[in-house]
């Protein structure tokens, strides 16, 4: 799977590689309030759902857009084919977009399973601790092994093994519930199985070669403390 998935967006067709994965990445990101806005006004949807849905997404791809120039992830920072560029967009990237759409252009109607007030509290809620968690792992990591290489087993690791995924993955969940609708089911499905599990899974099998990730894998937890 990690084969297919690196060969899709980063060597397909060969050729020149004229851009970083990561300013693709940043491109989405930093576009998500300009493409939500125009949506908005497009539709002339001026709703409390538009409005809030808007300012989650699009914050959020402000956090990356910091997070990228603050301590930028290395292996965004490979370089990739042309072809690769425009499969990650459309592949996966793009339909974060289709999210924002299905609830602007009215596509998906929310019949929220709790009174609006309080679905929308709850979806606030869970994208900024999304955030939180995303960003703070990702920073514990970029500056602890700038200074020591090893296993990461105290801080935002001192409980899961994996937990800017799990901030990643309660962002998005968040999107989801908002727009309530089957598409983002479907495409977090795929984006959650074939891509971030597979890099977890990876990832732990790199990290299995430290002396002390026995005793740490016993003593944590995979992506949720005292679930999974």
């Amino acid at each position: 799977m990690r084969r297919t998935t690196d060969y899709l967006v980063i060597d397909c067709l060969g050729g020149p590689r004229p851009w970083k994965f990561a300013w693709i990445i940043n491109f989405q990101k930093a576009g998500t309030f300009v493409f939500l806005f125009a949506l908005i006004a497009y539709y002339e949807n001026y709703s409390t759902a538009a409005w809030i849905y808007t300012a989650m997404q699009g914050s959020y791809g402000l956090v990356w857009i910091l997070k990228d120039t603050a301590f930028p992830d290395r292996s965004w920072q490979q370089r990739i084919t042309i072809a690769g560029g425009i499969n990650a967009f459309l592949g996966v990237l793009g339909w974060y977009w289709v999210f924002g759409w299905l609830l602007i252009s009215g596509t998906s109607q929310p019949d929220y399973p709790l009174p609006d007030f309080a679905w929308y509290c709850l979806c606030i809620s869970l994208c900024i601790v999304g955030c939180v968690i995303m960003i703070a792992a990702d920073a514990q990591k970029y500056f602890t092994l700038r200074v020591k290489r090893g296993l990461i087993t105290d801080g935002m690791h001192h409980y899961v093994r994996h937990p800017n995924y799990l901030g990643e993955i309660m962002i998005y969940a968040s999107f989801a519930m908002m727009v309530w609708h089957w598409l983002p089911v479907v495409v977090l499905a795929w984006v959650w199985i074939g891509l971030f599990a597979v890099n977890m899974l990876m990832k732990e099998a790199s990290m299995s070669r430290y002396p002390e990730w026995a005793d740490y894998r016993q003593r944590t937890w995979w992506l949720v403390p005292f679930v999974l």
